[in-house]
């Protein structure tokens, strides 16, 4: 994922700039990483991060 105008894209190519964060592909490991904030120190940014792109990948809406 990367951070992207201040909405969380996935990126499974590696290939937007900027800096990268990864979990694992499951609803488990989203909401994990959303219950604790995470998102902001992954990619080092103070602002809050609305990861709705990266949900409807793993949840498979896209």
């Amino acid at each position: 994922m990367v951070l992207v105008q201040g909405r969380l894209v996935a990126d499974p190519a590696k290939r937007l700039p900027g800096r990268g964060a990864s979990i694992h592909p499951t609803v488990a490991c989203l909401e994990a990483a959303s219950r604790r904030k995470a998102w902001g120190r992954a990619l080092r940014v103070a602002m809050p991060v609305d990861p709705s792109d990266v949900e409807a990948v793993v949840r498979g809406r896209v």
